[in-house]
């Protein structure tokens, strides 16, 4: 039995089978949906089902809250549907501007080993090509069997060259990680698709703002920080960027350059369990408790959050008990990504 998936915004209708989810079935028949994770975790994919029914799924509370739930929104990575059904998907772009997701190839120009466990990547696009692409957006490398392995991306170059900067960490196991690492090599031609997500700077406040990194995830909070440096917006920034030894903290000179260069950007770095040859005399802990340390009232903040589900689980408590309002938590959550092949 399959189902009709209708979107609200015009884009041409798919089906999808009994037991599949709606992000599998839109990949498989060459519909772009925003989608991150694909595990329920994220909420990159989170949009409203507006006619219809739909089982679920497993998800994170997280993701999706009941709140969330009763008013109609689902994730579709992990939503399948029960009967025919109308979809809103979320903007994925910027302050509800939608961003034109390609497919393309490009070009490993650059590999640069920032830490022990962490590489750098600069991609090379096409030279016809270009990605519009806003601070704090992620792509997927698709690999040869059609799975994706999802990177926040920390900067692009100016147009003229193209490049996309990925900050990779190496995962214990990992497929792709492995090859990054190992047999991976400048020149190698890889397949992405982007850009996706809207972990964007909310440009329409004034509130100060925090911003909270987890090792690589300080790649799209580089991006954010970079671009409102750039655009001159002169809003309070504190960043707090925690790893388990000093060697997480793998860019600290770029930091540096930024508070040489503005007055409004503060910067704490965190160590969870400093090595003794680190001789760590700064915070230990966690970042969001640092911030809440030196921040225990975020009534007028905003939190831009970036790390592994369970920091950002444990980030968006910590703030919310300490008075940040919920609609101002904004969250990058990275996950290894479920092997299902989208054709």
């Amino acid at each position: 039995m399959t189902f009709k998936v209708h979107i609200e915004s015009g884009a041409r209708d798919f089906t999808v089978a009994t037991g599949e989810s709606i992000i599998d079935a839109a990949a498989r028949q060459g519909v772009m949906l925003p989608y991150g994770c694909r595990n329920g975790l994220c909420g990159a994919c989170k949009g409203r089902v507006v006619a219809g029914q739909v089982d679920y799924g497993a998800y994170s509370v997280y993701a999706l809250s009941e709140q969330e739930k009763a008013a109609g929104l689902a994730l579709f990575c992990q939503a399948r549907p029960l009967t025919d059904i109308t979809i809103e998907p979320r903007s994925s772009g910027a302050d509800g501007q939608d961003t034109v997701v390609k497919r393309l190839p490009c070009r490993v120009e650059k590999k640069e080993l920032l830490a022990p466990d962490v590489m750098r990547l600069y991609l090379k696009l096409p030279n016809t090509e270009r990605l519009l692409y806003v601070a704090g957006q992620y792509i997927n490398i698709i690999l040869r069997d059609g799975r994706r392995r999802s990177f926040s991306m920390a900067g692009m170059s100016p147009p003229q060259h193209g490049l996309v900067e990925l900050h990779i960490a190496k995962v214990a196991g990992g497929e792709f990680t492995g090859h990054v690492f190992g047999g991976m090599k400048e020149k190698d031609i890889l397949r992405i698709e982007g850009p996706l997500g809207d972990f964007t700077l909310r440009k329409g406040s004034a509130r100060p703002i925090i911003f909270l990194a987890a090792g690589t995830g300080f790649a799209p909070i580089k991006a954010i920080i970079e671009e409102a440096l750039a655009q001159g917006i002169q809003r309070p920034m504190y960043l707090y960027w925690g790893a388990t030894a000093r060697a997480g903290l793998y860019l600290e000179s770029v930091v540096q350059g930024w508070m040489s260069e503005a007055g409004n950007l503060s910067y704490v770095p965190v160590l969870s369990r400093p090595a003794p040859k680190d001789h760590w005399q700064g915070k230990r802990g966690y970042v969001q408790d640092a911030a809440v340390t030196d921040f225990p009232d975020l009534h007028g903040f905003e939190v831009y959050a970036s790390g592994a589900p369970a920091m950002i689980n444990a980030a968006r408590q910590t703030c919310l008990a300490h008075g940040l309002l919920p609609g101002y938590f904004y969250f990058d959550a990275f996950e290894f990504a479920n092997d299902r092949v989208s054709l």
